[in-house]
């Protein structure tokens, strides 16, 4: 262990660990309590999914540790303090670092085989073109339960490490992968859209076949991780937004299904009528979101022209309202005011050629608007940020005008 990187990672732990203690967190951590219980109170937000090769002008992102794992440690902490400085969100800084527990293999029987073309270096945002291997109803069988390996040894190795290096400054959390229900995601990834779009039309049976073998490997799957102790435990963030609630218990030592919240997503099925969504996706749905706390559903797909499927599905907490719905009004008076409005404002404001303030503010206040004439309890998340053209302070304005809009 390099004692140059441990003084690093203890300096910037330092850091977080004075910011962590300030009142506001306590504050920002109630309001988002009160907002995960769907009251109407102060509306929240964050910003996520940035273009942190954009974002270094002054090096502040700029890693000094030698040791590879310690410099996991060491981004981790300078983007929170990045954030802290420059976002200014309503993120709640918390003295606590989760470190990924060592799984090999889960992959549920199939890789990725695609091409891809980047922007430009160090940008995780690229085009993808994927190549099909899923496409006879005996291909389907090719998913399947991962047989992943769990490396303790190797996960007791980063945990001790992470343990020396921040000295007790910040509690070290092993944590579970993230795995939640996006089976439409995996198709494109593993068939690609133009099948898919064929086997809608011509053989809906073949469609059903594949959401039901999906949902049940997904099914086994995170009962597999449940009973190895390997559940995701990070409660800060559903999807991009706040998940910070005492709806459900705190630190359990060894989590349910029913502990934790859960999200998903079938981006591609906008395109299709609400009857085939309904019938190819939220009927399938309800099976995985029941077994959970909470959940999150949506991600770019517009939802307000389905809501009536939307709202059958069991389990749902907040839904997402995209940068593509057309009729906010519509989707706020179809919330009844029972799930959480979840704005996500177009990240094209910050990403074009021309930075334009007043656009972004009027697309704000109109959501912020819709939302409260129907009494939802709301809150917004700008993602997906493929770039900022390398000005960050876009971010920084606004988020300055996202706090004027709230009040």
């Amino acid at each position: 262990m390099s004692e140059k990187d441990i003084q690093i990672l203890r300096g910037l732990a330092d850091q977080l660990a004075e910011l962590s203690a300030l009142p506001i967190q306590k504050v920002r951590k109630q309001q988002w309590f009160d907002l995960n219980a769907r009251k109407v109170n102060k509306p929240m937000f964050l910003m996520g999914e940035f273009p942190w090769n954009e974002m270094n002008g002054d090096g502040e992102l700029t890693l000094s540790c030698e040791d590879p794992f310690y410099q996991e440690l060491e981004l981790d902490i300078r983007r929170l303090l990045y954030r802290n400085k420059h976002i200014n969100d309503d993120w709640v800084y918390e003295p606590v670092i989760y470190v990924p527990k060592v799984i090999r293999g889960l992959n549920q029987g199939l890789e990725i085989v695609e091409e891809t073309i980047s922007r430009d270096d160090g940008n995780v945002v690229q085009a993808h073109s994927y190549q099909c291997q899923i496409e006879t109803m005996e291909d389907i069988a090719k998913i399947k339960v991962p047989d992943f390996i769990y490396d303790e040894e190797a996960t007791n190795r980063r945990e001790a490490m992470a343990k020396e290096a921040l000295g007790g400054i910040l509690k070290v959390v092993m944590d579970g992968p993230e795995f939640e229900y996006r089976p439409w995601d995996h198709f494109m990834e593993w068939i690609g859209p133009e099948v898919l779009y064929d086997k809608m039309l011509e053989d809906e049976d073949w469609i059903h076949a594949l959401m039901r073998r999906t949902l049940d490997v997904h099914l086994e799957t995170i009962c597999k991780l449940r009973d190895m102790d390997l559940l995701n435990r990070q409660r800060q963030l559903v999807h991009c937004t706040g998940a910070w609630t005492d709806l459900l218990p705190e630190d359990p030592v060894k989590p349910e299904l029913k502990d934790l919240w859960t999200y998903g997503m079938a981006q591609i099925l906008y395109t299709v009528s609400p009857a085939m969504h309904n019938a190819y996706e939220f009927e399938y749905a309800s099976e995985w979101y029941e077994k959970f706390g909470l959940g999150y559903y949506g991600c770019c797909e517009p939802l307000d022209d389905r809501m009536e499927y939307v709202k059958k599905i069991r389990g749902i907490h907040k839904i997402s309202v995209s940068a593509w719905v057309k009729d906010f009004e519509g989707i706020a008076e179809a919330m009844e005011g029972k799930y959480v409005y979840s704005n996500k404002p177009a990240p094209a404001f910050v990403a074009a050629p021309t930075w334009n303030p007043a656009t972004a503010r009027k697309d704000l206040e109109t959501r912020l608007n819709a939302a409260q004439k129907y009494n939802c309890p709301m809150e917004f998340t700008l993602k997906d940020i493929s770039t900022i053209c390398y000005q960050p302070q876009r971010l920084t304005e606004w988020s300055q005008i996202m706090r004027e809009v709230i009040g």
